[in-house]
C-alpha cells in the first residue's frame, strides 16, 4: 500500500473563542492510501491542546509503516487486534490512518464504512451546533438563525472570567430558541465551588447537560459533582482513552468520545462497550476539522446518546463534502468507503 500526505489551511467562518483560547484557523494533514487503484482518505488536525503541530503530525504520518500488510483489510485488523501501531502514536494520527484504512477496505468491498462496523442503515443524527464566547446579541441571533434552519440541539461554550456573563448568553439563546435543546461547555473552567453555584441557574434556564465543568485531572471531583448536580455531567478532558473512561463508568451521566482523541473508530466502540449498563451514556464529539475528518464518527451517529459533530459547519469552506449537517442533521452516505467527496482546496500551505 503507498501512502502520500497533504497539508491545507482550514479557515474558519468566524473565529470561536471558548474558555482557554480563541482560534480563527487549524492546520490538516491528509493521509491517502491507496492500494490496487483504489484510495481511502483521512485527516488529522492540528491541536494546542493536545501538543500536536503540523510538522509533529507529518512526521509521524509519514513514519506510519503500512508496507508490511498486504491490504488495507489485514491492517485494520492489526489494529482491533492492538498489534499496530507499534510505539507511542498519539491517538489522532491513529484515528487518521484508521479513516483512510476503512475508506479503502470500504471500497474495495462496495459497502459504506458503517456495514463495515456492523450496521446496515446509514446513521442519521441531529447534531448539536456550537456557539462560542461572544456578546449576547450576536448569541441570540446565532441561535435564531440555527432554529430556522433546522437545528435542535445547540451547545453554548462557557467559563468567563464573570460568569454573569455566561448566565446572560445561555438566557438569551434560551429566549431566541425556547425549544431547542441546549448543551453547556466551560471547557474546565469552573472550580467546585462555581460548579456548585452555577449549575442549578443553568438547569433552571433549561439546558440539559453540561460537558467537562472542572478543570480536568480529578476526576473523583468530577464524578462527586455529578452525583450532586441538577443536570447531567459529561467528562470530556477527563476522558480522553478507555482507561480513564473506566474509571468514570458509572459515576458520571455521560462521556465525550472524540476519534482524534481515543483513536478512532475501534477504541470508540471499545469505550462504547465498555460504558454500557453503567448509566453513563455516548456522547460523539469532534475537534474543528473538515467533513473527511467529521466522516468517521458519523458512521458511529446512531450510538450515541449525543452527537456533537459540527466542527466541519464552522469552517469557511469544506473542502469535502458528503455529511450533511447544515440543516442539523448529519447523515452517512450509503456510498462505499467514508461515502464523500473532495469538492475543492483554497489554500495548500505545503
Amino acid at each position: 500500500m503507498k501512502s502520500t500526505l497533504r497539508t491545507v489551511r482550514l479557515a474558519l467562518a468566524e473565529p470561536l473563542r471558548i474558555s482557554r483560547s480563541t482560534m480563527a484557523a487549524r492546520d490538516a494533514v491528509w493521509l491517502t492510501v491507496e492500494h490496487d487503484g483504489l484510495r481511502g482518505h483521512g485527516e488529522a488536525v492540528t491541536s494546542v491542546y493536545y501538543g500536536l503541530g503540523t510538522d509533529t503530525l507529518v512526521r509521524l504520518l509519514t513514519t506510519v509503516d503500512l508496507s508490511r500488510f498486504p491490504d488495507p483489510e489485514s491492517a485494520l485488523e492489526a489494529l482491533r487486534a492492538g498489534q499496530w501501531p507499534d510505539g507511542d502514536v498519539p491517538p489522532a494520527v491513529t484515528a487518521a490512518v484508521e479513516s483512510a484504512l476503512l475508506d479503502l477496505a470500504g471500497k474495495r468491498a462496495g459497502v459504506p464504512v458503517h456495514r463495515l462496523l456492523g450496521t446496515a442503515a446509514p446513521p442519521v443524527a441531529a447534531t448539536a451546533r456550537t456557539i462560542g464566547i461572544t456578546t449576547p446579541a450576536r448569541a441570540a441571533a446565532q441561535a435564531r438563525h440555527l432554529v430556522a434552519n433546522g437545528f435542535e440541539i445547540i451547545k453554548a461554550k462557557a467559563g468567563t472570567p464573570d460568569p454573569e456573563d455566561d448566565i446572560e448568553r445561555v438566557r438569551v439563546i434560551r429566549d431566541a430558541a425556547p425549544r431547542a435543546r441546549l448543551l453547556l461547555d466551560p471547557n474546565g473552567a469552573w472550580s467546585v465551588a462555581q460548579a456548585d453555584a452555577l449549575l442549578p441557574r443553568f438547569a433552571a434556564l433549561g439546558v440539559e447537560a453540561v460537558e467537562q465543568p472542572l478543570a480536568p485531572g480529578d476526576p473523583d471531583a468530577l464524578g462527586a459533582l455529578a452525583e450532586r448536580a441538577p443536570l447531567p455531567v459529561i467528562a470530556d478532558e477527563d476522558a480522553v482513552d478507555l482507561a480513564d473512561v473506566r474509571r468514570l463508568a458509572g459515576r458520571v451521566h455521560g462521556v465525550n468520545v472524540k476519534l482524534a482523541k481515543c483513536g478512532g473508530v475501534h477504541a470508540a466502540l471499545r469505550i462504547r462497550e465498555a460504558i454500557e449498563g453503567s448509566g453513563t451514556e455516548l456522547m460523539l464529539g469532534c475537534l474543528t476539522a473538515s467533513t473527511l475528518g467529521l466522516a468517521p464518527a458519523v458512521h458511529l451517529a446512531d450510538r450515541a446518546r449525543w452527537a456533537d459533530l459540527d466542527g466541519h459547519l464552522l469552517l469557511a469552506h469544506d473542502p469535502w463534502a458528503g455529511i450533511g449537517g447544515a440543516d442539523g442533521v448529519v447523515r452517512a452516505s450509503g456510498a462505499p468507503g467514508l461515502g464523500i467527496e473532495e469538492v475543492a482546496v483554497r489554500e495548500d500551505v505545503a
